[in-house]
């Protein structure tokens, strides 16, 4: 098979069979080829007036593949890929997965594709119920701790874009996307260049996981928190967790910890129990909304609008002189910011997205870095109370009702109360509190959002729009703990924990944990000392 790069389509491309541009640029007869098929598309926007696709695409020929390879720079030979599952006897104790987000999935698919008839505890519920419940939350502002945005089946990522670009390089991005594919998401997502499930699609995806999960002979427990763990001599022996009041004891060899950013009380609980953790560098920042078609226009001038083209995003990232970093982080185009807390007195942001990104307003995080050096203690979980503590003063100014604190980019690097809103309106719900958030942020994130504003206005005109909204506080990016882990991905305290995916400091999405997720399964495996053919 050859892989045909650089290939510039046009727009309406899909006018013509994809056999015409593949002998256009192979410069040969379209009758010498067999087949054809996106492998990568993205849309190349550096000239307003020459919008187009640049594609990579993957040819078999009737003739030598090798000889046309060989007189075309454009023109590599590749193999499809195949993911190998990892040869593994039965483990004597089945394997126990802590929490459903993508790490935790794709680990518990890979163990019960493998034979392992894994266990999957979840502190939240199933993602129907999680779904009913974050509603009532976004309608009325009454939390319920157990099942919200941060808690239940699928992990935060489930109520946000569903994005799945990642920088993460390794070969199994080609196995999650396949089989987020096989179990319900969009088939484009296997060639666009930045793609995404959407929050809606994301729902039924993670659903039909379990289900598979659930008939290769696994089982997934909700509303099932880890509470304690049991060791011997340095090697894990049970997990205690408390469902329904009850306490109950899972005995067991190998356990996947991937608990998400958010679960604070678990973190508490590990550093009782003596597992090290260390502090980790994070960011904390605002939503940031403008209209999307004004994004469009920005990025796509003429060509906005056109039916090929979906809802334009952007990427920004900007180093101010207060020395630290600003950029843009989990870009939702037509989008709403939503209510992410996960704790009473405490209020989180973040962004969502369904499928067709057709919403009015386009939002993104505009996030400022914080090292350990900010966290104020040497504690292992200082970075955690930081977080809280903008938390609980965001929750006061939005009025104590889960309502958040809003201002106009205007008003905001004037230092002064917003008293009503322009062409931008908010989208957060239950509500909003105009407010000043120069009152309650740190000076040194205001000063670094505001310079950092200035400077991505100079890359996108119409950033710092004075209507532009910002809702605070965007404080879950990220996890501010790494629990420490050897090079088998074993916790360094006990033997048989495998710390994962974004809570454990390990990753930075939905691809990169569920890549984690799937290491950690394999790791399992070798750890039996069976043949694993990678």
């Amino acid at each position: 098979m050859l892989r045909l790069n650089n290939v510039s389509l046009p727009l309406d491309y899909e006018e013509k069979p994809l056999k015409y541009y593949a002998a256009k640029a192979l410069r040969i007869s379209d009758s010498n080829i067999k087949t054809v098929s996106l492998f990568k598309r993205s849309v190349d926007a550096r000239r307003k007036n020459q919008l187009h696709f640049e594609a990579a695409l993957d040819v078999t020929l009737f003739q030598d593949e090798e000889k046309i390879a060989s007189k075309n720079s454009n023109v590599r030979l590749t193999e499809p890929y195949v993911y190998d599952l990892p040869v593994c006897k039965k483990l004597e104790k089945r394997p126990v997965i802590i929490g459903s987000g993508p790490c935790g999935l794709f680990a518990g698919l890979i163990l019960a594709q493998a034979g392992q008839q894994p266990v999957i505890l979840e502190r939240g519920r199933d993602v129907d119920s999680r779904t009913k419940d974050v509603i009532h939350f976004w309608t009325n502002g009454i939390l319920d701790k157990v099942s919200n945005v941060q808690f239940g089946e699928g992990g935060a990522g489930t109520f946000s874009d569903g994005k799945l670009n990642t920088g993460t390089k390794d070969k199994r991005i080609r196995k999650v996307l396949e089989e987020f594919v096989r179990h319900g998401a969009p088939e484009d997502i296997l060639y666009l260049a930045k793609p995404h499930i959407g929050t809606d699609k994301l729902k039924l995806t993670v659903k039909n996981i379990r289900n598979e999960i659930i008939k290769l002979g696994g089982e997934v427990i909700f509303e099932a928190k880890l509470t304690g763990l049991k060791q011997n001599d340095g090697r894990l022996t049970a997990v205690i967790y408390e469902k329904d009041n009850k306490e109950y004891t899972l005995h067991t060899d190998n356990a996947v910890l991937a608990i998400g950013h958010s679960a604070r009380d678990t973190f508490s609980m590990l550093e009782e129990n003596g597992i090290h953790m260390e502090q980790k560098a994070f960011s904390m920042g605002v939503r940031i909304e403008h209209l999307q078609e004004s994004i469009d226009r920005q990025q796509y001038g003429s060509f906005a609008g056109h039916k090929a083209l979906k809802a334009a995003d952007y990427k920004l990232a900007v180093h101010p002189k207060t020395g630290r970093g600003v950029y843009t982080f989990c870009m939702c185009p037509g989008g709403t910011v939503v209510a992410a807390a996960s704790e009473n007195g405490r209020l989180a942001v973040n962004g969502m997205s369904e499928y067709a990104r057709d919403g009015i307003n386009a939002n993104s995080a505009v996030l400022v870095s914080i090292g350990t050096e900010d966290f104020g203690s040497s504690n292992a979980l200082a970075g955690i109370a930081l977080q809280r503590e903008i938390e609980e003063k965001a929750f006061l100014y939005g009025g104590k009702n889960f309502h958040a604190p809003v201002q106009r980019v205007g008003d905001f690097l004037k230092g002064q109360k917003t008293a009503g809103f322009g062409s931008v309106l908010p989208s957060y719900k239950p509500g909003v509190e105009m407010t000043d958030l120069n009152s309650f942020l740190p000076q040194f994130m205001t000063d670094s959002l505001k310079e950092g504003l200035l400077l991505m206005d100079g890359r996108l005109h119409g950033f710092a729009d004075n209507d532009a909204v910002l809702t605070a506080v965007e404080s879950r990016s990220s996890s501010p703990v790494r629990i420490l882990r050897d090079e088998n991905m074993q916790s360094v305290s006990v033997k048989g924990l495998y710390p994962c995916g974004e809570g454990a400091g390990y990753a930075g999405g939905i691809m990169s944990a569920a890549v984690d997720g799937i290491k950690a399964a394999e790791k399992i495996c070798l750890s039996q000392q069976n043949f694993f053919p990678g």
